[in-house]
């Protein structure tokens, strides 16, 4: 019996709950194993090759290649896990946070010093604020 999950209408978050975790466990993994220099210089020499010796899903995969951060978060993803992808490639964990908002660096550094996004507008899917689907990627990164 699947259970009730009010959380899902909060615009623009994935909860990672049970369900999530099984979903990403191979890919969370994949992540944790980045924590160890021999496997981050494998990755990088071959990163499709190293993927490919994890059992995730195609989905996983090309996620992770295009280091697309939601669409890794959507496949089961855990944000601290995904980090290590980050810090892989040389990127704070603002620089990532920021390229999942469409946002620079800057731009998003400078909302959380504000205080970050207002919760008018965003409190359930369907409102009109920055946080919903139809504003989304915004900023200047997500205008290329």
């Amino acid at each position: 019996m699947p259970l009730d999950k009010p959380y899902l209408d909060v615009p623009g978050t994935t909860i990672f709950d049970a369900e999530q975790s099984r979903l990403g466990y191979h890919l969370n993994q994949f992540c944790m194993s980045l924590m160890k220099a021999e496997n981050r210089a494998r990755f990088k020499a071959d990163e499709r090759a190293y993927l490919d010796e994890w059992p995730m899903t195609e989905e996983q995969k090309q996620a992770v290649l295009a280091r697309d951060l939601n669409r890794c978060i959507k496949a089961g993803g855990n944000i601290y896990f995904l980090a290590k992808i980050g810090a892989t490639d040389g990127k704070s964990f603002q620089q990532m946070a920021g390229s999942m908002t469409g946002m620079t660096e800057e731009e998003y550094r400078d909302m959380m010093i504000a205080g970050g996004r207002s919760v008018e507008g965003n409190r359930v899917v369907g409102e009109d604020g920055t946080a919903q689907a139809q504003h989304q990627p915004q900023g200047k990164a997500g205008k290329k």
